[in-house]
């Protein structure tokens, strides 16, 4: 597996490449933060790379939902949980409007991978926004919609649609640098999460 690694900032490229071996076969860059930079960096690098990398991972520090700061999720859905439309019923997503999927389901090989070098990670939907969350209610409306979410992020949807685009596989892991819920900029631990991430890319490159 030829893979590249893509984060939002240098930081966490930074702490990717900690956990890697000077020869590694992995390459690892930032694209941005938010869903379109992702997108648009990440498929600016599918295309120069003219079909050397077969997976794509989005791996950055996350919001954890039921998970303890300093945790990692894995994703096995990536949902896009903010596209669609608003109403004085509620949201309604791109799926019920007929305009498109919110919902995309990883490579089952790279996530067997992604479990298999880190078995305590913890699997299940990893949703993408624009907003962070930070309100009870907000988190309350998300757990509705998703019940097996797991972590918050703000690039997954933008690199897995750019991969499935070219047809390679993708993927996402987030460590947990912070709770969704109410917002407490005081109680994130950003330092255990980036260390948490080069912790995981050292075991991902050990699976390689």
């Amino acid at each position: 597996m030829s893979l590249l690694i893509v984060t939002a900032v240098a930081a966490e490229a930074e702490a990717v490449l900690k956990g890697l071996s000077p020869d590694s076969p992995v390459t690892v860059a930032p694209v941005g933060v938010g869903v379109a930079a992702a997108a648009a960096g990440t498929a600016k690098l599918l295309t120069l790379a003219n079909g050397r990398y077969t997976a794509v991972l989005n791996a950055g520090i996350g919001g954890g939902i039921g998970l303890p700061l300093g945790g990692t999720a894995v994703a096995a859905r990536i949902c896009a949980a903010d596209l669609g439309a608003d109403s004085p019923d509620g949201f309604i997503s791109l799926d019920e409007l007929g305009f498109g999927t919110t919902m995309m389901v990883v490579d089952q090989k790279l996530l067997t991978m992604l479990r298999s070098a880190m078995p305590d990670a913890h699997v299940g939907d990893v949703l993408t926004v624009s907003t962070v969350t930070g309100t009870k209610e907000r988190l309350e409306t998300l757990i509705e919609r998703y019940p097996t979410a797991v972590a918050e992020g703000m690039e997954g949807y933008g690199v897995a649609c750019a991969a499935d685009l070219a047809g390679v596989a993708f993927g996402e892991l987030r460590t947990v640098s912070n709770i969704v819920g109410p917002r407490d900029r005081g109680s994130w631990q950003i330092g255990a999460a980036l260390g948490a991430l080069t912790e995981a890319a050292a075991r991902i490159e050990a699976q390689l």
